[in-house]
């Protein structure tokens, strides 16, 4: 049952979409899918061979090449013999009051068609009714103390909502791999504890954000933009770009910093050495000296928000909701002299679309 050796067939056995895909709405279908693919792919393998893995994809809908990288990874992961799930279910339980679940773009003929051209095997595309059957669950998943920062505090129960519908469509898929987008940074690091804390046996792959010629990250919420409304969107992933040269230029300082002799004048000495941005600052340059090889995350939150207080003024304008540099593991406010892994997340609204961005960034003196 490879991508392309198989009529496209719905749940109810009536020619799908598009060749290569088989479209399926229930759970029953699902399971014989997944099922048969494990059976009939292990047995035409060589004996001894491991059996052909499961790989996943978790989608809302409306997919774009975002998605179909998740899609495309996916494939060359679990390689030919494989057999990849695309699911696409728009979750009730992550839309808070006011939120635009009903604005929400269902595309399923799209969607088919983008997961058969990325390489995927089957499309999973249940009702509200065959995932949470008798209503909402009684029992959810809690997303802790980590699901109430950042987009937790701005939206909240979302993260809730999202790992309870996670941890079911991993069960119902059962993969031995899941792919999940980068640009939904706080998403990712909460599947993986979630998968980590409860045990579930499944490898989560988080794979980096796409980007669209202009800068901007693929989102769904894109199409929502108008002309006006994109230019001033753009400031999202400027201001990251602004922080992470900045960052560059501090290790680059530091790198040079460490050649020179210590002497009272070390930081006017640093100031001439012309380096962009950091070296326009002797106080920032200054700090750079006296820190060493760690310090600078003030400065790279200070390049990103100017470009954010800039946006603000555009027309439309950009409303901030929040700017945060980050450790990773849990997603707390790194202090100004953190060395190591960090990640740069920015909110904020363009008109009546949110949007959400973050670039992963390293401090420390380059080895």
């Amino acid at each position: 049952m490879s991508p392309t050796s198989h009529a496209p067939r719905t749940s109810d056995g009536t020619p799908g979409a598009r060749p290569g895909v088989t479209l399926v709405h229930t759970r029953e279908a699902l399971d014989q899918l997944v099922d048969q693919a494990r059976a009939t792919r292990h047995h035409a393998t060589a004996p001894g061979a491991p059996a052909p893995r499961v790989a996943v994809v978790m989608t809302m809908g409306a997919l774009h090449d975002g998605h179909a990288t998740l899609v495309r990874t996916a494939r060359e992961r679990v390689g030919r013999d494989g057999f990849v799930v695309v699911t696409v279910f728009v979750n009730p339980l992550q839309f808070g009051a006011g939120e635009d679940l009903d604005r929400y773009p269902r595309t399923l003929d799209a969607d088919v068609r983008v997961a058969a051209e990325a390489g995927a095997d089957v499309v999973f595309a249940p009702s509200v009714d065959e995932v949470y059957p008798g209503g909402e669950p009684h029992v959810r998943v809690s997303a802790g103390p980590m699901g109430q920062r950042l987009e937790g505090a701005s939206r909240p129960g979302h993260f809730d909502g999202m790992l309870t519908v996670v941890a079911k469509l991993l069960h119902l898929t059962r993969p031995d791999v899941a792919f999940f987008g980068q640009k939904d940074a706080q998403q990712l690091a909460l599947i993986r504890r979630m998968v980590h804390d409860l045990a579930f046996r499944v490898e989560i792959v988080g794979v980096s954000t796409v980007r669209e010629p202009d800068g901007l990250a693929l989102s769904s919420r894109n199409r929502y933009l108008s002309s006006q409304e994109r230019r001033t969107a753009l400031a999202l992933s400027a201001a990251l770009f602004a922080a992470r040269d900045r960052l560059a230029a501090q290790q680059a300082l530091r790198a040079r910093a460490a050649t020179l002799p210590a002497s009272p004048s070390r930081a006017e000495a640093l100031s001439k050495l012309g380096e962009s941005r950091a070296a326009a600052d002797a106080h920032a340059v200054a700090q750079v000296a006296q820190h060493g090889p760690g310090g600078g995350a003030d400065a790279v939150r200070a390049a990103a928000r100017a470009v954010l207080d800039e946006a603000a003024d555009a027309e439309p304008p950009l409303v901030l909701d929040y700017l945060a540099l980050v450790d990773p593991a849990d997603f707390t406010e790194v202090p100004d002299d953190h060395t190591g892994d960090a990640v740069l997340l920015v909110a904020a609204k363009v008109g009546t679309t949110r949007l959400i961005d973050n670039l992963p960034l390293t401090f420390g003196a380059p080895a």
